[in-house]
């Protein structure tokens, strides 16, 4: 298996830019949005018959939730551990959302209206957050955690909404708990993935997801100081024809998988092929990942995958993107979890110096600008 592994990496890798440069790029996802409030909560939603495990959704309910100050410290303190040949620490391009549902408000409003809320509010009323947005500044001021673009929130309003109008029983329990982090009943819900904020199930839900990212894109700018120039679609669904409202509102690259099922609509995908730098009609250029850290993930040796994964980029002149989720590296429902997940952080960056001492950690922000010079 880890042959043929091996031989699919290598042949991912031939298309698109290179670059003698040995470039590490860390890309995390969903930081800012809600996921599991507790194990209570969790237990609790589980007896009632919500499928909180499948679908790798069980690594996240168990593992994930916002990130408390004590979270984010001791990241950056892994983080700052190591410097590159310019004496640059490791960074992670923070892939993050920017607005949570306002459960109130929309139980106030008889589930009739969607309203959210800036997740600097949701912060607040998170045990341990309520100071957390101080250090995602302070992250930002000395470069080691960059925020970027995931979307206004983690959650596809339009479908969630409708089954909240509809009364659907499990979307009202987890509603209730604050959370909507479940694997819907297929047999009444075909096909919604309620975490995937832009999986299209009807075309003319188009303008309300260009909607939410006009208004993402802006307020994210309100809140961070600056406009996000990287997009990555939560869980990678997205209908490319939103490249072009992207592109207008400042986003430069974007992030896609190899072979990409883009959503048309009841039901349906087509296939599109991307490759790494590729420049579409619109200016949009795509980032591919070619590296995964997912140590929560508890089947396989994740430092040294990484460290494979990373030599075969390398191996073919291409920057090592490693995909890393934020719920590696959060305590609130496990400590175990975050202890677990910044120590293999740490043994990952240690080793890639020792093996490459000429190694660069940059966002993917800059290494989109790097491509650009010569693309």
């Amino acid at each position: 298996m880890s042959y043929i592994w091996n031989i699919r990496r290598n042949l991912s890798n031939l298309p698109g830019w290179r670059t003698k440069h040995k470039i590490v790029v860390i890309e995390s996802d969903d930081w800012g949005s809600i996921r599991m409030p507790s194990r209570a909560v969790f237990d609790k939603l589980e007896k009632a018959g919500l499928d909180l495990r499948s679908w790798d959704a069980e690594r996240f309910n168990l593992n994930d939730s916002l990130a408390s100050y004590s979270d984010l410290e001791a990241l950056f303190e892994t983080l700052s551990c190591v410097k590159d040949k310019s004496n640059n620490c490791a960074t992670f391009t923070a892939i993050s959302v920017v607005a949570n549902p306002d459960f109130n408000k929309i139980r106030v409003g008889d589930f009739k209206e969607y309203f959210y809320e800036p997740f600097i509010e949701t912060l607040k009323r998170y045990p341990g957050c309520e100071r957390s947005f101080d250090l995602w500044k302070e992250g930002i001021e000395k470069r080691i955690f960059l925020p970027q673009m995931h979307g206004r929130e983690h959650l596809n309003i339009k479908t969630w909404m409708n089954a909240l109008k509809n009364g659907e029983r499990q979307t009202h329990l987890a509603f209730n708990e604050g959370i909507w982090g479940f694997v819907p009943d297929q047999t009444k819900l075909r096909g919604v993935d309620f975490q995937a904020a832009f999986l299209l199930h009807d075309p003319s839900d188009l303008e309300y997801h260009k909607q939410a990212i006009i208004e993402g894109l802006n307020l994210f700018e309100k809140l961070f100081g600056y406009r996000a120039e990287y997009f990555v679609p939560p869980n990678g669904q997205i209908n490319n024809i939103l490249n072009k409202t992207l592109s207008e509102n400042g986003v430069r690259y974007r992030s896609a998988s190899k072979i990409q099922l883009e959503p048309i609509g009841f039901g349906k995908s087509s296939k599109r092929l991307h490759y790494f730098g590729q420049k579409e009609i619109t200016g949009i250029r795509y980032i591919t990942r070619n590296c995964f850290f997912e140590p929560s993930q508890q089947y396989k040796d994740w430092v040294d995958s990484c460290l494979n994964d990373i030599k075969i980029a390398f191996q073919w002149h291409k920057p090592a993107v490693i995909g890393s989720h934020r719920v590696n590296y959060i305590s609130a429902l496990n400590p175990s979890n975050r202890d677990a997940g910044l120590r293999q952080l740490n043994i990952l960056l240690h080793s890639i110096l020792k093996t490459w001492p000429n190694v660069e950690f940059k966002t993917t922000d800059q290494l989109g600008k790097m491509i650009d010079k010569v693309n």
